[in-house]
C-alpha cells in the first residue's frame, strides 16, 4: 500500500508531529513498508491456531500473599479536618 505525499502530512498532523517536507518520501515508503507487513499478516490462515497467553511455555513466578504494610488510617486521618466511618469528607463542590 503505498502512500502519497498528502496522506503522511495527514497522519503527521494526526500524530502531533512536525516533518520536513524534503523527509515525506522517505516516511512515505517506511510507513508503506509497515502497511504492507500488515497485510501480510492479516493474510496468514489462523483458523486452527489455538490462542497462547505467552510464547514460550513459561509460568510466572509467585510470591506469598501477605500484608507487608502496617494500618496507618487512623493516624493520617486524625491530622485530616473532616472524616467519617473512616472516609474522607470533603466539600460539595457541584450543586
Amino acid at each position: 500500500m503505498a502512500l502519497d505525499k498528502s496522506e503522511v502530512k495527514d497522519i503527521a498532523h494526526l500524530a502531533r508531529i512536525a516533518i520536513d517536507e524534503d523527509k515525506i518520501p522517505e516516511y512515505a515508503s517506511s510507513l508503506s513498508s509497515i502497511l504492507d507487513l500488515v497485510e501480510q499478516l492479516q493474510s496468514a490462515d489462523t483458523d486452527n491456531i489455538e490462542p497462547m497467553a505467552h510464547p514460550l511455555d513459561a509460568t510466572q513466578r509467585l510470591r506469598e500473599d501477605a500484608v507487608t504494610e502496617s494500618n496507618h488510617r487512623e493516624e493520617y486521618q486524625s491530622i485530616a479536618p473532616a472524616t467519617e466511618d473512616g472516609l474522607y469528607l470533603v466539600p460539595k463542590v457541584i450543586d
